[in-house]
Order: structure tokens, then sequence, then C-alpha cells
């Protein structure tokens, strides 16, 4: 590699990118050409010419001047970007693209003259912060309701009921129904993938299936057979299925209901650790208080960063879009596959691609959030001292030791545990800078409608 320096002029472009000409000397290119002809000679195996030892006029021949050249123009693109980014202090995001493509600079690649090389590629971009303190941000007020340890309890009832046969009237909303089913799509009379089961249980409330299903089985006697009419619903997670009309042929099996324990310190026994219903009702109000309270920050943080993202100055490249919609996707399977469902089967390329396109406004609003945190540390200096990490590490690794999980990889660790940190002394300084109101959630509604009546 000559040691002289590339030409080299860079510019700026929309979107964090930056355009790069590189100007190669002659003899870079003679000798990127030779180079590719002497391995091309090394390795190719002519008869009558031992391997390594075929002349260069019969390798031109056998293999082509074009091909050479192509092999000394990969190799020369690659080192001379490798030589820019370090020459220039570069950091790309992403592979460079040739203005011009690969196959024109071909064309007109001559390995006696000078070659210019115009590419472009995507930088981080520099975020700045018109202001960040003095931000008013408004939120709404969580209102504890106190009918959600009701519903809590319900749930539990629900979980810990028995099961009791019914045989002597039909099916109706709340029973628990044993079907077995076949459904094909009305349109085509194709069979539906994943649209069959036999003697599945299913609780007959309204949401557990598609529309017009539950209310079809609703009705039914013991041994009834029936054809529903339904309908898919136009974002069903299933793409050929979405909006389309089906029929599904069902025979109502069996019959059940739920009988619910009573309500008393028994119940509280079975569906908890506390040894009466009272304390089980504290219990839980306690913990919906401190999960009503720990969303009210939660919203309250939202409002300033949004706040914050307002006064937010930064081009978004597009190469950090498609990271963080790739992120988001990957997180969309993940959540499926714990749920059980099959990914490989259900991620099909269609439904993958309409996920991405889908997922970009997420993307990008998760991009400026990051951005915008990360201008405030730079511009107020926030920083997260070595001996608050340590320490918290020191608690987590004690906390991890008790799980007897081993597999930790101690960097990412300590890289999440600074994050975390960091974001809480982030926020802990937008709230003492600045003004969150909160406002009463009737009110809001109020004001909804004094606005929109006006508009009428």
């Amino acid at each position: 590699m000559s040691a002289e320096k590339l030409k080299v002029k860079t510019s700026s472009k929309p979107n964090s990118r930056i355009a790069v000409e590189v100007e190669v000397p002659a003899d870079r290119c003679k000798n990127s050409y030779n180079e590719a002809l002497n391995k091309l000679s090394r390795s190719i195996s002519i008869p009558g010419f031992r391997k390594g030892k075929v002349p260069r006029a019969v390798v031109i021949q056998q293999l082509g001047i074009k091909r050479i050249q192509a092999s000394a123009l990969e190799s020369l693109l690659q080192k001379v970007w490798t030589e820019t980014l370090d020459q220039e202090g570069i950091e790309p995001l992403c592979e460079p693209e040739l203005e011009d493509g690969f196959e024109t600079i071909l064309e007109n690649f001559n390995p006696e003259k000078i070659l210019t090389l115009k590419l472009e590629t995507d930088i981080a971009p520099i975020p700045t912060l018109k202001k960040s303190s003095g931000l008013t941000a408004e939120v709404e007020t969580l209102n504890f309701d106190p009918t959600k340890v009701d519903e809590l309890i319900e749930q539990s009832r629900s979980q810990l009921a028995t099961k009791v046969p019914v045989n002597d009237r039909a099916a109706k909303k709340g029973d628990i129904a044993l079907v077995s089913f076949k459904g094909s799509f009305s349109d085509d009379g194709s069979e539906i993938e994943g649209g069959s089961g036999n003697s599945i249980e299913i609780e007959l409330e309204e949401g557990r299936m598609i529309p017009g299903f539950i209310e079809g089985v609703v009705g039914m006697n013991i041994n009834d057979q029936k054809v529903l009419k339904c309908e898919f619903p136009k974002d069903y997670h299933q793409e050929d299925a979405k909006g389309r009309k089906a029929e599904f042929n069902v025979t109502l099996e069996d019959l059940k209901i739920k009988e619910l324990p009573d309500l008393n310190d028994e119940f509280a026994k079975q569906a908890s650790d506390k040894e009466n219903l009272t304390d089980l009702r504290s219990d839980l109000e306690k913990r919906l208080r401190e999960d009503n309270d720990k969303k009210q920050i939660k919203n309250r943080q939202d409002s300033l960063l949004n706040a914050l993202v307002e006064e937010l100055e930064v081009e978004l490249p597009k190469s950090l879009i498609d990271q963080e919609v790739r992120v988001i996707v990957e997180q969309t399977a993940q959540n499926f596959a714990q749920q059980g469902i099959d990914v490989k089967s259900m991620f099909t390329p269609e439904l993958v691609k309409s996920l991405m396109e889908s997922s970009k406004g997420e993307a990008e609003k998760k991009l400026l959030q990051k951005l915008a945190l990360n201008a405030l540390a730079q511009s107020e200096k926030i920083k997260v001292p070595e001996d608050e990490i340590n320490l918290k590490i020191k608690e987590v690794e004690a906390e991890i030791e008790l799980t007897k999980e081993k597999n930790i990889d101690s960097n990412r660790l300590k890289d999440a545990i600074t994050d975390d940190l960091l974001q809480e002394k982030l926020f802990a300084w937008l709230e003492a800078n600045n003004t969150v109101v909160e406002k009463d959630p009737e009110k809001t509604k109020d004001q909804s409608k004094k606005k929109s009546s006006k508009k009428i």
C-alpha cells in the first residue's frame, strides 16, 4: 500500500449522509491489477501447465480482461475505502454506495489511468437541543381505581373455578364449550391453515375467536352440528386470511359451566399466601397502588421526553432507522414465541415486510428519544460516577448469585447498568428543570368536548 495520502473530498448530504470523492493514483490501479492477475495465475488450473506456472498471457486469454479487472477493482475498492475512513476519521454506519455503480466503474476502469471514486455512506447524526430547561409538559393524572381489586379477585375465582357439566340446555355466553370444527374460506372453499381442531375447549366470551364463531356456538345443544359463517378481521395476523369470509363446520361435544368458589378466607388461602380475605384485599390494593404510581412516574417521564424531543434538531440516517426497525420486528417475534406461537410458520416474508413498513414510525420515535437524551447528557455533562456503577453491579451480582445464573456477560451487564443509572439521572434533571402539569382525566375529556363543539 502506498504511503502517499489519498486525495479525498467530502461533502455533507441530507439525513446524516456524507459524500466522499477519492482520487486513486494510476500506479495503485496498476498494482491492484497486477496483484489480481498474479493471484489468478496461481489459482487457475489449465491442462498442459503446472498450477501456479501458467503464463500471464494465457491467463488473460482464458479468463478475459474484464474478469481480471473486476477482481482488481473489488480489491482496490476495499483497500481504498478502509484507508479513506482511517485517513479522514470517518465512522460509517453502513457499507458505502457507489454513485455510478460497480458495473459502470468497471466498464470505464483503466489500470493505466487515475480512478475517481464517488461514494456515499451514513454517519452518526449529531443531535442538538434548542433548549432543555423551562419546558412545560402535560400529563393526565392516573387516579387509582378501587374496583381493580375486585376484578383481580374475580380473575382468581375464575381460575380456581370448578367445571360442572351441563346437559339440559343450550349453550350460552359464559359457558365452556368442547367443540370440534373445520374451517374453509367462503370465496374458494380452500381449507384454512390452522382453522381446524378436535375436542377444543373454548370459553364462550367475546373476543375468544374471530367474529361470528362464539355467537354461532351460543344456542347450540350437545351433539348439534352447525355451519358458522364468520369473517376474519382486516388486521388479522395471518396474511392470507385478512378480511376474508369463512365457514366453519362445528360440532358441540360437551358443555360446562364454571362454579366459582365462595369469597371467604378459604378462597384467600387458595389464591394467595394470605390467611384471610381482608389481608388479600389489602395486599392487592397495595400492589395496584404501587403499580399506579409507577405508571404515573413513567407517564411524567414520557411527557417530559416528548417535550424534549420537540426541541431536538437532528437528521436521522436511513441505516439507523432500518436497524431500529429490525430490532422491533425481532422483539415482536420473540414475544410471539414466548406465547407458544410457531413464529417460523407465522412470520412469512410478506408479514415481515408489512411489519417492517408499519414499524418505521415507532422506530423513528424511539431513535429521536434516544438521541434527545444523548444530547441532554452531552450538553449538561451528566455522567454516572464509577463508584455508583460498581456499587450497583455488586447489588445485581448478589441477586444473580441467588438465582444461580452463571452465563452472565460482565461487560454487557456493566453497560446495561450504566445506561439505566444514566437514564435515572437524566429524568431527574428533566424533572428538576422543567414543569409537568398533571390534568384530571375528566377535565381533559370535558375540554376535548368543548373544542369539538366549537368546531361544529
